[in-house]
């Protein structure tokens, strides 16, 4: 692998940068087993050695956790792809939800503006976290309001999710490769689009949209070759990883409404009313999210909320379904 730059270098000018992306100090982490080996390999196949950082943390790390009795997993196995910095799409998605809506390019400059970077020289790590099926079992008999696994996998299953964005960000820091987790960014925030009325400056499903690891359903969610009952992260870093293989061309190419003008089970599963045959209701999802978060802190003690009717109890809960 071609370094630019010097190792030592890097992380002495970058400390700053770093902070500002999420990280913890780049001298410290988490410590995993195995993860000498997984450094070994990290010159001869970049994508193998982070695929194996992911898959350590999603095994080893103690925030993996729902944080009840049985102190269950808050995920099943991750998914893993990739998508270059120059990827077309990117530029598309700017173009489309607005101005703020970074591209890899932005938001690498914007954590590490002492790094020389072109698009070309970045890569966006995606994952996917499926839900479990315990998890998505007792969703899935609900109708109206969350389960406990549902809310707890909300909560700390994100806490997870964050640690996890941080540990692969700090493992490329700490290997002298710059990284940064968009949605840990003091500047990552929400924003209204005039297209799409409620949008943020960095979108993990549309990152994992252009990684390959899935389409888009009725509803908006990401259907994954693991289900849309599922969440993801992604981290951009100044490193060639080869792009994941896009098996698709139609942004809906995996959900049956589109692809085959059936099922549309999610528009009933939605207590909220916020799913129809035009698409998904953004504002009345957001309403919907609120009173879930009442009735989740009340049962539960949990200072959160979950929604998520629409992906379970759906052909696509667990797979792709065309």
């Amino acid at each position: 692998m071609n370094r630019k730059y010097d190792r030592r270098g890097f992380l002495r000018v970058s400390a700053q940068g770093a902070a500002a992306a999420g990280l913890a100090s780049v001298a410290g982490g988490m410590s995993l087993p195995g993860m000498d080996l997984v450094q070994a390999s990290l010159e001869d196949n970049p994508a193998v050695w982070i695929d194996s950082v992911v898959r350590d943390f999603f095994r080893e790390s103690p925030l993996n956790s729902l944080r009840n009795a049985a102190n269950e997993k808050a995920w099943a196995d991750p998914l893993v792809g990739f998508s270059r910095g120059d990827d077309s799409l990117f530029s598309l998605y700017k173009d489309r939800v607005g101005p703020f809506h970074w591209t890899p390019l932005e938001i690498f400059q914007l954590t590490f503006p002492e790094v020389s970077a072109k698009p070309d020289e970045l890569t966006v790590i995606t994952w996917i976290l499926p839900q479990t099926e315990a998890t998505k079992a007792d969703h899935r008999r609900e109708t109206m309001y969350p389960s406990e696994r549902w809310a707890r996998s909300r909560l700390f299953g994100e806490e997870f999710n964050d640690g996890l964005r941080r540990h692969v960000a700090e493992r490329l820091v700490k290997s002298g490769l710059p990284a940064v987790a968009p949605a840990l960014s003091p500047q990552f925030r929400a924003q209204k689009s005039e297209r799409y009325v409620l949008a943020s400056n960095w979108s993990e499903r549309h990152a994992a949209y252009a990684s390959g690891l899935g389409t888009f359903g009725l509803c908006d969610g990401l259907i994954t070759a693991k289900g849309k009952a599922m969440r993801c992260g992604s981290v951009v870093a100044k490193i060639k990883v080869p792009a994941t293989p896009r098996p698709y061309e139609d942004h809906h190419a995996y959900c049956l409404f589109y692809a085959k003008g059936t099922c549309g089970q999610c528009i009933s599963r939605c207590p909220g009313k916020a799913i129809t045959k035009s698409g998904h209701d953004k504002v009345a999802c957001q309403k919907y999210v609120n009173v879930t978060a009442n009735y989740v802190n009340s049962t539960f003690g949990l200072k959160t909320y979950g929604c998520g009717f629409c992906q379970v109890g759906v052909p696509c809960e667990s797979q792709i379904p065309v």
